[in-house]
């Protein structure tokens, strides 16, 4: 499930590439299936188009009744906001298991997300009540949980080709991550399905090498450009005047409220790590965030400055502050 999202088709090259005959529950865009270009996207693959929100379509449509041995969901809403977030990270998987259970699935690897730590939204409200339910059913699991991808720290590397500041929330050090890319992750979601010390385990991931603040990121892009840093400082607090400012006007022109949501999104990704959290000190640690892979954001950066191709789409971080 989630095989078109960035992760997911990763994930089905990967369990394609592994021998794994594999099926994808895909939901059609705009209503009808996918254009025939799309094919090549899940080669090695069987494809069965549905709408993953209706239980009844995911057993007549999905399983049909056959046999299966695992589930892997790289599924998200597409949004974050509250009813997109509940109706697909919450009801879409729950209503993915019980068909699972149906066909026999005795295995489900879920791909989640380390932001739900620290629950303040409603998407990673959702995502925790269906962990709860998956770690209930019986099934055996792993709910994988990683930290920044590649593509969601990527977004300003057109910006700072174009001679544009590159933008930072505070000083650019409020927050770091251990970015993780698509194929390192994929390897370690396909991993799951075979390796037991996973099983029944919440399993929080990063990628290789220390943790990268905000600032670092900038730095290094201007290194490949052989310019001087130019840093934009944002202050959190014009954040917390747009949230306030979208909620007010959400009482007169209701759409506002989705704004808002977009903007706590945005807000939550400017202050908080992207590492596991210590109950303990309520403090994130880097030193406690596992790794994995060999593929580093800064030679991702620096393949894509060398190659002069575009940037992946802008950030969350960027689009959702800017809105």
């Amino acid at each position: 499930m989630g095989a078109t999202g960035t992760i997911g088709r990763a994930t089905l090259r990967e369990l394609v590439r592994r021998g794994h005959q594999v099926v994808c529950l895909v939901r059609p865009r705009g209503g009808t299936a996918a254009p025939q270009q799309d094919a090549a996207l899940f080669a090695g693959a069987e494809i069965r188009w549905l709408d993953v929100a209706d239980p009844a379509a995911l057993a007549r449509d999905g399983f049909r009744a056959e046999r299966f041995d695992a589930v892997v969901s790289c599924l998200a809403s597409r949004t974050g906001v509250p009813k997109d977030a509940w109706a697909i990270d919450h009801r879409a998987h729950v209503g993915a298991l019980a068909a699972a259970r149906q066909a026999g699935v005795s295995q489900f690897v879920l791909l989640s997300a380390i932001c739900v730590q620290k629950p303040l939204l409603a998407f990673q409200h959702a995502k925790l009540a269906f962990e709860a339910e998956l770690i209930e059913s019986g099934v055996r699991y792993s709910i994988v949980r990683p930290t920044a991808f590649f593509k969601s720290l990527s977004g300003q590397i057109e910006r700072v080709r174009r001679g544009k500041p590159f933008l930072v929330f505070g000083d650019g050090a409020l927050t770091s991550c251990k970015p993780i890319s698509d194929r390192d992750l994929a390897s370690y979601l396909a991993d799951c399905l075979d390796d037991e010390a996973r099983w029944n385990r919440v399993l929080p991931i990063g990628g290789p090498g220390d943790a990268i603040t905000p600032r670092q990121q900038g730095e290094f892009l201007f290194q490949c450009l052989g310019r001087p840093p130019h840093f934009k400082h944002v202050p959190v607090a014009l954040l917390d005047v747009i949230i306030a400012g979208l909620k007010a006007g959400a009482h007169v022109v209701p759409s506002l409220g989705e704004k808002a949501e977009y903007a706590r999104i945005g807000r939550y990704y400017a202050t908080e790590s992207m590492l596991v959290l210590n109950p303990e000190t309520g403090r994130y640690d880097a030193a406690a965030t596992p790794s994995t892979g060999c593929d580093t954001l800064f030679d991702h950066y620096a393949a894509v400055m060398a190659g002069g191709a575009p940037g992946d789409q802008a950030s969350d971080l960027v689009a959702r502050s800017r809105n």
